[in-house]
């Protein structure tokens, strides 16, 4: 291991209670394992969290949280008590509950040379485990914090949840109100540290039109040859390399049969930027394709006035943009824990929890909860755990710094 570069972290892996969580983390691997796998194993889709919440809540309460509880949003909260005040303001460290997968996918989790294989190991049965295993080892090592800190699985991080578990928590009144800071445990890794939120605006995209019969109608407007000409036109467009930006077009629907003319086709497609003027001009681009495809797809051999198409965009999706300075302090100690456990800290942008703090101005980051990871979002997504207690002591070692100790 490196040497720590801060005196707070210097002086915190002095402490025999900061000695004796880390410990732990090592000596309760096989828990936290176990927790990953049940954790995977139980749906939690897009607004279907409920039963994985259940559980988290459980998983906490055994942790030590006994104020534990699913707030108004479903989000699962719990919290530590403080030696410096209940007043003093809270330090948020969270986890999404929800994965990109429906409700009917197989979940099941298998071994696979050496790796852990299904839907959501990673993404982010791996982060919830991570967050128990925090709350878990501060109460083995008899560590209370000096600030709160509140503990955090929260709905709707992922596709059309659009962040609604972690905006409700910075609502007035609700558990991160006057928050700190934000850590976001999200995936897997124990070097980069998220001090960029990537912007995104998610567009579904509707085209109506007469249909008809594919012989009897021939010429009439085709909803799906519409949109076919928008999707051509949008992936064409040149998008700026720095700052990044891209564009997906991620489902595409519509029709009833082989031979009917449609008279509904659909889209969905997700823009981000790490710039929010690249992302608003790269919308308007978007938006100009489809207007202009619409109507090149109305001007054929039996153009009328009653045979148009009508276009409606509508926004499913929305995350701000924004920055955690690399100077800031919750910056600085992740680095700091990065090193200490023989890393390179690397400073990157991603679209987690922690755009919706960064972009109220609440230092905030996210941070992967070690082992290593592959074919995320895909249903053959795999975990190893190469280096995944270090990547929970990592996350021990940052949030210490931007809490402190108390004195019990």
């Amino acid at each position: 291991m490196s040497e720590a570069s801060s005196p707070v972290l210097l002086e915190l892996v002095r402490d025999p209670r900061v000695n004796a969580a880390r410990r732990v983390v090592h000596e309760t691997d096989a828990l936290t394992l176990a927790h990953l796998v049940e954790l995977a194993e139980i749906p939690a889709p897009p607004f279907g969290e409920e039963r994985r919440a259940r559980r988290v809540l459980e998983l906490l309460r055994d942790a030590g949280l006994e104020d534990a509880c699913i707030d108004g949003a479903g989000n699962v909260i719990g919290r530590t008590c403080a030696d410096g005040g209940g007043d003093a303001a809270p330090f948020v460290l969270s986890a999404h509950l929800d994965t990109v997968f429906p409700a009917d996918i197989e979940t099941r989790v298998r071994q696979s040379g050496g790796r852990l294989v299904g839907p959501g190991v990673s993404d982010n049965a791996r982060g919830l485990a991570a967050l128990v295993a925090v709350a878990r080892v501060l109460r083995g090592s008899g560590i209370r914090p000096r600030r709160p800190l509140v503990f955090a699985a929260t709905v709707g991080e992922e596709g059309i949840g659009n962040l609604r578990g972690v905006r409700h928590l910075f609502e007035d009144g609700a558990a991160a109100g006057g928050a700190s800071g934000f850590i976001s445990l999200d995936g897997t890794g124990r070097r980069q540290v998220v001090n960029r939120a990537l912007g995104a605006r998610r567009l579904r995209v509707v085209v109506r039109g007469p249909g008809g019969h594919s012989w009897v109608d021939w010429g009439l407007p085709n909803a799906i040859h519409a949109l076919g000409g928008a999707v051509a036109a949008v992936t064409a467009l040149r998008l700026p390399r720095a700052p990044r930006t891209v564009l997906t077009v991620a489902r595409i629907g519509g029709g009833t049969s082989v031979n009917v003319i449609p008279a509904e086709a659909w889209i969905e497609l997700d823009v981000r930027s790490e710039s929010p003027a690249l992302l608003a001009d790269t919308e308007r681009s978007v938006r100009r394709c489809l207007e202009d495809a619409v109507r090149a797809a109305v001007q054929g051999p039996r153009e009328r006035p009653d045979h148009g198409l009508d276009l409606c965009i509508e926004v499913i999706g929305e995350r701000p943009a924004g920055e955690t300075a690399p100077t800031q302090s919750l910056v600085r100690a992740a680095q700091d824990a990065t090193r200490l456990l023989g890393e390179t800290p690397e400073l990157v942008s991603s679209s987690t929890d922690a755009n919706v703090p960064m972009a109220l101005g609440i230092p905030a980051i996210a941070l992967g909860a070690g082992g290593s990871s592959g074919n995320t979002h895909t249903p053959s997504v795999w975990y190893t755990n190469d280096g995944g207690p270090e990547g929970i002591e990592r996350v021990l070692l940052t949030v210490l710094q931007a809490v402190g100790l108390g004195d019990s």
